[in-house]
């Protein structure tokens, strides 16, 4: 038995309710998700509703529309719905915030070591244009959840602009502790923003109270919304600070006829700036209610609970296999969880987990430390991960 389940059993018949590959054992929902399929069969009727009146749907229904789901993912994510946007990604809402700063020379960004490449791209590519310095505080392995928060308040000098943290990180899975950090921030005068890629559906959320600023997540991750579909949530004294990527008719106090803009006539600065761009899809922010519809009547809670559990029960067969230590404790981690193993080409071993095993699971490295990054959704059953071991075992062993 485990802290956080009683239970290492998913049900078989939950792969039924996705459309994975039945040959594959897929072990890999952290990178872009899996979509149930009546939840993409609802993703699917929104495109065909756009379809039969492209001008109705997107210039007149759209606002509606867009308010009803965001206020159920509001209620999902502890916030009010004006206080959210719809992106297509995390890094999407990432980069909204960065190109949004007015930062000068020397001011500072302070984030880890842990933090997703691509969005530490898009740092550097501001920092160079602004002449703002991207500053990572080293967080060691093994990770100690107990001093996470000094060893970034540490960091903290006077130029200090802004702090920006994973809620879970991407390399190492590792569920970082934010709520203290948020409160010191807000009483010293410094920002907030919490790439939030890995979180809603996967650990519980409430935004208001966690005090960010800015805080950015994917629903089609582990809430198994249609990919495309994530928020970005804005404090409300932020709101007329951000920018949208595109500049269109959203800053226009008001404009009739064609447009469709009448909709948003009465919305948020940040909902008309943001919101309204035309004519890409918003069929998969559209189908985000199903998704919550979808875990709530499938008790999710408890499928949490059991994905955990038998993500951990593998990290512990894993480690007495090959005789690493883990680099967390199992409350520092949820259903994705990182499986240290021997060094060796990191390459080699995802192709050959998936071209010889039939395995999907991305291998990740943290300084000279190399991992097997495990993901456990609903789907997934003791018979995926035996599997996984079996290969490890195998691989290893020669």
């Amino acid at each position: 038995m485990t802290a956080l389940g009683d239970s290492c059993s998913n049900t078989p018949a939950m792969k039924e309710l996705f459309s994975l590959d039945p040959s594959l054992i897929f072990l890999n929902h952290g990178s872009f998700g899996a979509c149930p399929k009546e939840v993409f069969a609802v993703f699917q009727e929104w495109q065909r509703t756009m379809e039969k009146n492209p001008v109705e749907f997107l210039g007149r229904r759209s606002a509606e529309l867009l308010r009803q789901s965001r206020e159920v993912l509001a209620r999902y994510v502890g916030t009010r719905p004006e206080n959210l946007v719809y992106v297509t990604n995390a890094t999407s809402g990432v980069n909204t915030v960065a190109r949004s700063l007015t930062l000068m020379p020397g001011d500072e960004i302070l984030t880890t070591d842990h933090e997703y490449g691509a969005c530490d791209n898009t740092w550097h590519h501001v920092c160079r244009r602004t002449g703002a310095r991207y500053l990572p505080v080293t967080i060691p392995l093994p990770f100690q959840a107990e001093e996470f928060v000094e060893r970034i308040w540490a960091e903290v000098t006077p130029r200090t602009r802004m702090l920006y943290l994973s809620h879970i990180t991407s390399a190492t899975a590792l569920i970082f502790p934010l709520a203290e950090l948020c409160s010191r921030a807000r009483k010293a005068g410094i920002l907030t923003l919490i790439d939030g890629a890995h979180a809603p559906g996967h650990i519980p959320l409430d935004l208001d109270t966690l005090g960010a600023d800015f805080y950015t997540g994917n629903c089609h991750k582990w809430l198994c919304a249609p990919k495309g579909s994530a928020f970005l949530y804005v404090r409300p004294e932020h709101h007329e600070t951000i920018d949208a990527p595109v500049v269109s008719w959203g800053y226009s106090d008001h404009v009739s006829g064609h447009t469709g803009f009448d909709a948003y006539t009465g919305s948020t600065v940040l909902e008309r700036r943001l919101q309204w761009q035309g004519t890409r899809d918003i069929a998969p922010f559209l189908s985000v209610p199903a998704a919550v519809s979808f875990q709530e009547r499938h008790d999710w809670e408890t499928v949490r609970r059991t994905c955990h559990a038998l993500a951990a029960e593998t990290l512990r067969r894993v480690c007495d296999l090959t005789g690493l230590s883990p680099v967390c404790k199992e409350s520092d981690f949820g259903q994705m969880v990182v499986l240290p193993v021997p060094p060796t080409d990191p390459d080699r071993l995802k192709e050959t987990l998936f071209d010889r095993f039939r395995i999907e699971v991305p291998v990740t490295s943290h300084g000279n430390r190399l991992f097997v990054r495990l993901s456990v959704q609903g789907y997934n059953t003791e018979e995926d991960t035996d599997a996984l071991i079996d290969a490890i075992r195998n691989l290893f062993a020669r």
